[in-house]
């Protein structure tokens, strides 16, 4: 058996259910899944999810989370458990003091992350990065492996355990259709993912104010907080802005396939500038350009492949002239569609990582039988 565990991410979390798990599943393996979110157990697509109940608040959740999380962990008794949150990292070695393998799953460079914090002051917040940077050397060497969502971090997490692997949360094949690559495209174009400040909300909904085209932005996801939700629409890009609230993958596939171009517009803070961002790959993979920050890494991507526009993040003229330019050159708006469509599904696909996945495990439980 594989147990995932989180105290953090939602159930059906891209990364954790939709990818490794279910693909675990199709290859046979038995697969549990503790999640922390107090919706109860049940039975999907063949995964069992064990709810170890939700928590009111951050601080309630980091203090009391995670051993109820471990304590449902010893009761599966799995062959490897795969964790996914850095507040799980002590239930891990508690785990692996009792002779378990455990993995954990880095999803960010989590020193540069704490950085971005919007909630802790500037000093404060390097403090922590500094301390948590010294608890990755004491700590991750421990585990049987890391895995990483990003070669950077890969590298970074390399020269402290030798067994580290990078599994990119790229998109799986089985979403790419022909249905979604449709000609005739609404004036429409979207962003979908966690709303806020630091993903650039605002220079979006400000270039939204300065598009010269007649065009609609679709939102979708939820905002981080609720002063920020109000202010923003109060906006008067506001006004051009469709917003869509939280959608499941099949209305986020059918919004993408008609729109335009997909925005992905982070700010240039140390963790956003290695990241590779599954909703840039799900653009891709709809047959639709990128607009997107020009970071070195992401301009390797998206120049790289002729598949959208680099822009300033910080800067709404530059976003609102992107947006412009595909509007107003459909053809090659749609040829750059079609160039992130192949790389994805000759390049930047699951079908890759989940091989890489499936490697890593085996090496390890291997191991366990010598």
């Amino acid at each position: 058996m594989i147990a995932h565990l989180t105290s953090v991410h939602p159930r059906f979390d891209v990364r954790i259910f939709y990818k490794m798990c279910t693909s675990l599943v199709s290859h046979n393996y038995c697969v549990s899944l503790i999640v922390a979110d107090g919706k109860g157990d049940e039975v999907k697509d063949g995964i069992h999810i064990f709810d170890v109940g939700g928590s009111e608040g951050r601080f309630n959740r980091i203090v009391h989370a995670p051993e109820r999380v471990f304590q449902r962990a010893l009761r599966l008794n799995a062959d490897l458990y795969h964790l996914h949150d850095p507040e799980l990292i002590p239930i891990g070695l508690k785990l692996k003091k009792l002779g378990k393998r455990v993995i954990f799953d880095s999803h960010e460079d989590i020193p540069a992350q704490i950085l971005s914090k919007p909630y802790l002051n500037k000093p404060l917040l390097w403090i922590i990065s500094k301390i948590f940077k010294i608890y990755e050397r004491l700590t991750f060497h421990k585990f049987d492996g890391i895995v990483a969502a990003t070669p950077f971090i890969r590298d970074k997490l390399l020269k402290i355990n030798a067994n580290t692997i990078n599994i990119n949360n790229f998109p799986k094949l089985v979403e790419i259709n022909s249905e979604m690559l449709r000609k005739n495209k609404k004036d429409e174009i979207s962003y979908v993912g966690s709303i806020s400040i630091i993903r650039g909300i605002r220079e979006i909904v400000q270039a939204m104010e300065i598009v010269k085209s007649n065009v609609t932005l679709n939102l979708c996801g939820r905002f981080d907080d609720y002063k920020l939700e109000k202010a923003i629409k109060s906006f008067f890009g506001w006004k051009r802005v469709r917003f869509w609230g939280f959608l499941n993958r099949d209305q986020v596939n059918e919004l993408n396939s008609s729109s335009i171009a997909g925005l992905v517009i982070f700010h240039p803070l140390p963790n956003h500038m290695d990241a590779q961002p599954n909703k840039l790959f799900e653009y891709m993979s709809a047959g639709i350009p990128v607009i997107a920050s020009d970071f070195t890494l992401w301009r390797e991507v998206i120049a790289g492949n002729d598949c959208g526009l680099l822009v300033d993040p910080l800067n709404p003229i530059s976003i609102a002239q992107a947006i412009d330019y595909l509007v107003t050159h459909p053809e090659e708006a749609q040829q750059m569609g079609a160039n992130g469509r192949k790389a994805v599904i000759g390049l930047y696909n699951w079908s890759i990582e989940e091989k890489k996945l499936f490697d890593f495990y085996k090496c390890i439980l291997d191991q366990s039988d010598k």
